[in-house]
C-alpha cells in the first residue's frame, strides 16, 4: 500500500522545562476530547520547552486551548506521512525533497508497530507548496 502524505497544521505551546508541565497541556486537551495526530516536544533553553501539537480537528483544539488559557502560536504547516514500515521508508521521502532542492527543517519518524510507521516533516514556509508537490500531498 502506498504511503499517505497529509498536509497538516500544527500549533506550538511554550511551557516551563520542568516535570509535569507538558502533562498539564496534554491533560487539558484530553479532557476536552481533542485527538492529536502528533506531538513533538523539545527544550528551547533558558528553562523553557516547546510542544508542537498536530490536532485532528483544529477548531476543537484551538477552542480547548484558548479556554484553558494556553498561549498558542500557529497555525503552522508540516506534513504527516504514514505507511507500511519498510527499510528506507523515510529515506524515500527525503530523496523526493532533496531532488526538489528542498531542505528539511526537522523530521521525526518512528515505527508504530504492527508493520506501520509514521513521520512528521517540517520545511521552510517558502518551500511548503513545492514540497507538497514533491511529496504528492
Amino acid at each position: 500500500m502506498a504511503d499517505k502524505v497529509r498536509r497538516v497544521e500544527y500549533y506550538y505551546v511554550p511551557v516551563p522545562d520542568r516535570p509535569g508541565e507538558g502533562l498539564k497541556v496534554l491533560s487539558t486537551l484530553k479532557n476536552a476530547g481533542v485527538l492529536l495526530l502528533a506531538i513533538h516536544a523539545f527544550p528551547t533553553g533558558g528553562g523553557r520547552a516547546q510542544l508542537d501539537l498536530v490536532p485532528e480537528d483544529a477548531k476543537k483544539f484551538t477552542q480547548a486551548a484558548q479556554g484553558a488559557g494556553l498561549t498558542l502560536t500557529g497555525p503552522k504547516r508540516a506534513f504527516l506521512i504514514t505507511g507500511d514500515d519498510r527499510v528506507g521508508a523515510t529515506a524515500e521521502h527525503g530523496k523526493k525533497l532533496a531532488d526538489a532542492k528542498i531542505n528539511i527543517t526537522a523530521l521525526t519518524a518512528l515505527g508504530a508497530g504492527s508493520g506501520r510507521y509514521g513521520m512528521i516533516v517540517w520545511v521552510a514556509p517558502a518551500d511548503y507548496e513545492k514540497a507538497a508537490a514533491a511529496l504528492g500531498a
